[in-house]
């Protein structure tokens, strides 16, 4: 527990929260390390409150642990599904590795013994299920060889990280797919309250790609994921910008400043999109 006598009480930036909770029913909390933001949320909701979510807290681990268990023994066979609960955990494990790549049935199908049939089986079950996004290649009329296979995301953040024995932040920023954490979860976010009449991504076998491509109407726009302090224009970006003919492009970063990187192209801080519709939006600047 928290001594609440010995923290500093910061009235105004409580005030901002709770006028940010009143207008979205999410509010992002953002900041360096040990600046104080888990002191100031547990001034806005008690730590025994059935709201109160910390991903680190051994209590979410197991909640994570016991969710992943319910639905490949009791979920899943009630829906009809025929398949080895530990068959199907190491099948989703398998995919959390996979978690931000372009699909390969055959790797996982070797690793298991059976056919790339099955394992294409066992990730619709788990796509069904909503526990894993599977992003499909936009197909452009360029000459190039692009990308055919779909990318594959474990929707939520949070089993992602159970599954791949991630129990603590310094655990997480020292592991091999934190970028690709990052791009899953803006992706879903993304998704989530952004108007879009469909969604892709884009990918050459030469390297230039693109994380997801929203169509509305005639209008075709670009997001990219990019977890660091500053994201500036890359090759593949402008590439994907002008072969594609992208309206827009946002780079969404963990920042929290907006501000133009070229023609067409803006980094939009994770942030704004608390207010949707704000990504792709014209800039004010």
């Amino acid at each position: 527990m928290v001594d609440s006598s010995s923290m500093i009480r910061r009235s105004a930036t409580l005030d901002r929260i709770r006028t940010a909770l009143r207008r979205n029913p999410v509010a992002v909390l953002t900041g360096p390390r040990q600046c104080g933001k888990t002191t100031l949320a547990r001034q806005l909701l008690a730590e025994d409150s059935a709201n109160y979510f910390d991903l680190e807290d051994p209590v979410s681990l197991a909640w994570r642990k016991e969710l992943v268990q319910s639905l490949l023994e009791r979920d899943l066979p009630q829906w009809g599904v025929r398949v080895s609960a530990t068959a199907l955990l190491r099948f989703w494990t398998m995919v959390a590795h996979f978690h931000g790549q372009v699909w390969n049935a055959a790797e996982p199908a070797r690793a298991l013994g059976v056919n790339p049939s099955t394992t294409r089986r066992y990730l619709d079950l788990l796509t069904d299920a909503m526990m894993v996004r599977q992003l499909h290649p936009w197909h452009a009329n360029l000459g190039k060889r692009q990308v055919k296979s779909p990318k594959v995301y474990v929707r939520d953040t949070g089993l992602l990280h159970q599954l791949l024995g991630l129990g603590t932040e310094k655990e997480l920023l020292s592991h091999p797919k934190l970028g690709a954490s990052w791009e899953g979860f803006v992706i879903d976010q993304v998704l989530a309250v952004e108007s879009h009449d469909e969604a892709w991504f884009w990918a050459t076998h030469q390297g230039a790609e693109i994380d997801l491509l929203l169509r509305r109407g005639d209008r075709l726009l670009g997001v990219e994921c990019k977890r660091a302090d500053a994201p500036r224009m890359t090759r593949s970006l402008r590439i994907a910008r002008d072969d594609l003919g992208l309206d827009r492009v946002a780079v969404v970063y963990p920042g929290e400043r907006r501000y133009e990187i070229a023609d067409g192209v803006e980094a939009v801080p994770l942030a704004s999109l608390a207010r949707p519709g704000s990504l792709l939006e014209e800039s004010r600047a």
